[in-house]
């Protein structure tokens, strides 16, 4: 009989002690178990969406790279009590070129269990795993050098389209990006109106246009001028004046004061992150305090094909950049260099170039830039793009758009 009950105990007590041992065991084995049903959970109508997007380019890389996982803890942990749908994906390389971690991962707890007790563990366990995530996708490895914050946007975007809650970008960046209209490895870092002159020209309209459509998306920049160690660092000054330039491209893209925000949060360091490989050059920003500032302007975002007529288009960028020129302190004199791709094999080649230098030379003028001080200079068909701009990944398109162009560089003392 002693037996018997023994044995009719221990058998009561047997599907207990084998479920702890399960989860136990799977803890153990896997350190995400506790997040498998973010994996299964349909996505909820009404429910808000997250995209994280993780910078991976060289400069946050190496020694004290920025330890983004715990500067973005508070937020995660806020998006998650909302039971927001999450995204992270790392960016680096070509425009647009996001590296997906996972898409669409539904984090609403309230609807993951029955038990309010496996409801409030389920949801520590997915802030938990969303910060493991972050740090996962920062050790990624581009596939290509070079940082496009705003193609990066654009994508991200486009991931939010179809959620029907709020809508929100995280964006985990030093800020420096080193393609397209927003490039600043010349930048001064230093006036309200250098700000204005990038924005300006990353929102031309038409199809040249730049900046992704942010209306209704709340946006976060967390890191800007947090570089890794062994990178160009920037100071106080330099840090707010990225945190302006990023707000005002969000704000020109359709986001508002309220929508588009820099955290202050404090970003930490860590070792460098692993890597599986070798890790593409991006080109370094130097935070320099330079003797002067070019500002590339694609030629058909300017004029028509075979013509040194202005577009209506073109006032705008130009106009900004005249202010700039005549408000910078110790103006030495700007240069205007007119250059048109290799196709046209008119023998007009640098008479169109110089036609092209003149006419925005004279809009320089005409916004109080001093005649004196403006040089016009015809450089004919274009020996190619910029020594600091890589072509290995353009297209051809791309590769003409950047021969056609009219360099604007501002001289000072």
């Amino acid at each position: 009989m002693r037996a018997s009950g023994i044995t009719r105990a221990a058998w009561a007590l047997t599907p207990a002690v084998l479920l702890v041992g399960l989860l136990s065991g799977c803890g153990a084995d896997d350190p995400r178990a506790g997040c498998s049903w973010m994996n299964d959970q349909a996505l909820a109508p009404g429910a808000g969406g997250t995209v994280v997007l993780v910078d991976s380019s060289a400069s946050v890389r190496g020694t004290g790279a920025p330890d983004y996982s715990g500067a973005v803890d508070a937020l995660l942990t806020k998006r998650v009590e909302a039971g927001d749908t999450f995204s992270i994906g790392t960016f680096a390389g070509a425009p647009g070129d996001v590296d997906w971690t996972f898409q669409k991962r539904s984090a609403d707890w309230k609807k993951s269990a029955r038990s309010s007790v496996r409801q409030k563990s389920n949801r520590d366990n997915a802030v938990t795993c969303l910060a493991e995530d972050v740090a996962t996708a920062q050790h990624a490895v581009p596939a290509h050098g070079g940082t496009d914050v705003l193609g990066a946007l654009a994508t991200g975007v486009g991931l939010l389209q179809g959620v029907s809650g709020p809508r929100r970008l995280v964006v985990l960046s030093d800020g420096l990006s080193t393609t397209g209209c927003a490039d600043l490895r010349q930048a001064a870092f230093g006036s309200a109106s250098e700000i204005k002159a990038i924005a300006s020209v990353c929102a031309t309209r038409g199809e040249f246009s730049e900046l992704p459509d942010l209306t209704g998306v709340d946006v976060t920049f967390v890191g800007l001028g947090h570089s890794a160690g062994d990178q160009p660092s920037a100071n106080q000054v330099q840090r707010a004046w990225l945190a302006r330039l990023w707000k005002t491209l969000c704000e020109r893209a359709g986001g508002t004061e309220a929508s588009c925000a820099a955290a202050d949060t404090p970003v930490g360091s860590k070792a460098s992150p692993h890597s599986t490989g070798p890790v593409p050059a991006d080109p370094k920003v130097p935070y320099h305090d330079g003797r002067s500032r070019t500002y590339p302007l694609p030629g058909a975002a300017l004029f028509d094909t075979d013509s040194a007529g202005l577009r209506p288009a073109a006032t705008a960028p130009l106009t900004d950049i005249a202010v700039r020129a005549r408000t910078t302190p110790g103006l030495d004199h700007v240069e205007v260099d007119g250059y048109v791709d290799p196709r046209g094999g008119s023998g007009n080649d640098r008479s169109l170039s110089q036609s092209r230098a003149d006419a925005v030379a004279e809009v320089l003028v005409d916004h109080g830039v001093s005649g004196a001080r403006v040089e016009a200079h015809g450089r004919g068909v274009s020996p190619g793009c910029p020594a600091d701009r890589s072509t290995d990944e353009m297209s051809a398109k791309e590769r003409l758009q950047c021969d056609r162009r009219v360099d604007i560089r501002i001289f000072w003392k």
